[in-house]
């Protein structure tokens, strides 16, 4: 992996309770709330400046601005929900650029499981643990915060577990 170990410990502890709020979020109102993106932004302007060489920050904060760009026109065009673009840019930064293709595999990996888990969900007595899910009741559409927090927070614990 191309993230240092050292900059996943330092982001990890801080991102994973988020990643954790906007799955939980989405499944149960369908949205990604602002506040947890902001959070997310926020969390790597300012453990950013101690996890990564300083050469390195700028561009990393270049990411987020790429990925929101694409992610608006993804959403005007009805891909994505809004929520879902702006998730993915806050937690862009803290992607290495050499891992865009292992981090696309753990996104597709993490959107099998996540689709195949909440669908079972969905039509099994597993509804009745959290009735009032507004996620059950919205018919094709998908909480995709599940997913990419879910992908954000196992990239970081495996940047930790085996990062450069």
């Amino acid at each position: 992996m191309h993230i240092s170990a050292i900059s996943a410990m330092w982001f990890l502890p801080f991102v994973l309770p988020v990643c954790l709020w906007v799955a939980w979020s989405d499944l149960r109102v369908m949205k990604i709330p602002n506040v947890a993106v902001l959070t997310l932004a926020g969390i790597f302007v300012v453990v950013g400046l101690v996890a990564l060489p300083i050469a390195d920050y700028p561009w990393r904060l270049l990411h987020l601005v790429i990925v929101l760009v694409i992610g608006i026109v993804m959403n005007a065009a009805g891909l994505i929900g809004a929520g879902d673009a702006k998730f993915a840019a806050a937690a862009a930064p803290y992607v290495a650029l050499g891992d865009l293709r292992l981090l696309c595999v753990i996104l597709a990996a993490n959107l099998l499981a996540g689709f195949t888990a909440h669908r079972i969900a969905k039509y099994t007595a597993l509804r009745r643990l959290a009735p009032e899910w507004e996620s059950w009741s919205r018919g094709k559409k998908f909480p995709m915060g599940l997913c990419l927090g879910g992908t954000l927070g196992i990239y970081l614990a495996l940047g930790a577990l085996y990062g450069s």
